[in-house]
């Protein structure tokens, strides 16, 4: 079966990499998703393991609409009973980029109402609508004239890994902080330390993938098992094949923090999943935050002025710069930031530069490699 499968931009390549080597078969990478192919038990691990997937989404009808009516007629010719019973609520979920259809929630009702009068036509009885928690979601993507229908196989977004605890004003999503991870080339036997790691996402989905922990592994619930083909026994067995695959890794992962609140929120996530014994965690700023090895990666995501204030952002960032110089030579600091301005004041030059987006902020992933003495002689001596 053919897939579509949603992410963040910026990590369509890290996603396209994860469902290879998961098993999926024709990766294509596209803009914030990728296509590829797989069987039902493919569809069922990519929901379960995936780190940077938002969707899993199965398409199942493709056209062209020149207006309303014709929407509704296409929509009206899909035989519906194949996909959802009577009896299942369904939700439609429009995403429009048209000059025809310039408005999603009209695109939405046209959709809803065509597949509700073909259940009344037949059986003289229509599905209920329920936009919160449906039995069965359809995704309408709309690009132009051309529509593209897909089942929902997620329901809510694969991101919530279920270790969130509310009280942080900014928290990163996580299959943002997984996608970072990847993006900055982290493995278990490298050092991590997120100095400024607030309620600690990105060590967390550091410990789950040291761990092999699946990031669905709390999850009880997808849109897929309301499906008519839904097979118990191949979803529990890839379940029981995930739990199987979990170790107890070796790392050395540290985080610190100067709001307590936010360190506790930390641990009580991390407590959750069983990585406290993986995690150190203590209340520290940034400027005490010092390593506890020769070499590693740093990566950390430190207030843009956006959500969370800082006085004086220049000034801070140019500590910051100081302090990776005084005291992280030998590391590679990773850096994502929404301000622009801030990130010239670190006194770094970047090795890499990702575009990322933090929510509806365009941010720098940067990559700033800390060395012994001056760039510019450790660039002479590689020549």
């Amino acid at each position: 079966m053919q897939l579509l499968i949603k992410t963040f931009h910026g990590l369509e390549e890290v996603l396209a990499q994860e469902v290879k080597e998961l098993g999926g078969k024709n990766v294509t990478p596209l803009r914030r998703a990728i296509t590829c192919e797989g069987d039902l038990k493919f569809l069922y691990q990519a929901n379960h393991h995936l780190r940077t997937a938002l969707k899993v989404l199965l398409p199942i009808e493709q056209f062209n609409a020149r207006d309303e009516n014709e929407l509704y007629r296409k929509i009206q010719h899909i035989d519906w009973s194949k996909y959802m019973q009577l009896n299942q609520t369904f939700s439609i979920d429009p995403v429009v980029f048209s000059s025809t259809f310039t408005h999603s929630k009209y695109v939405a009702l046209k959709v809803k109402d065509a597949i509700v009068d073909q259940f009344r036509e037949k059986t003289n009885r229509r599905p209920d609508i329920d936009t919160q928690f449906p039995d069965i979601s359809i995704n309408v993507h709309v690009n132009n004239n051309e529509v593209n229908l897909s089942l929902d196989s997620s329901g809510e977004s694969l991101h919530k890994r279920g270790y969130r605890h509310s009280g942080h004003p900014a928290p990163l999503n996580e299959c943002l902080a997984a996608g970072m991870l990847m993006l900055a080339g982290w493995e278990p036997s490298i050092p991590l330390i997120d100095p400024m790691c607030g309620t600690g996402t990105i060590l967390i989905e550091a410990a789950m993938m040291a761990a092999k922990i699946p990031p669905g592994v709390k999850r009880k619930k997808y849109l897929f098992m309301n499906w008519k083909d839904f097979d118990k026994e191949l979803w529990m067995s890839v379940v029981r094949e995930g739990k199987e695959a979990e170790k107890s890794p070796k790392v050395s992962i540290n985080g610190g923090d100067i709001d307590s609140k936010s360190i506790d929120l930390a641990k009580m996530g991390s407590l959750d999943f069983g990585l406290g014994r993986f995690i150190n965690l203590e209340r520290i700023a940034f400027h005490s935050h010092l390593p506890k090895s020769k070499e590693g990666i740093l990566i950390f995501n430190p207030p843009y002025g956006e959500r969370i204030q800082a006085k004086d952002l220049n000034a801070m960032y140019r500590e910051i710069g100081d302090h990776l110089k005084a005291h992280y030579k030998g590391f590679d600091a990773w850096i994502l930031s929404g301000n622009k301005e801030a990130m010239k004041h670190i006194g770094l030059r970047p090795s890499q530069k990702l575009a990322l987006f933090n929510g509806p902020l365009e941010c720098k992933f940067q990559q700033f490699r800390v060395f012994e003495g001056s760039l510019k002689k450790k660039e002479k001596e590689s020549n």
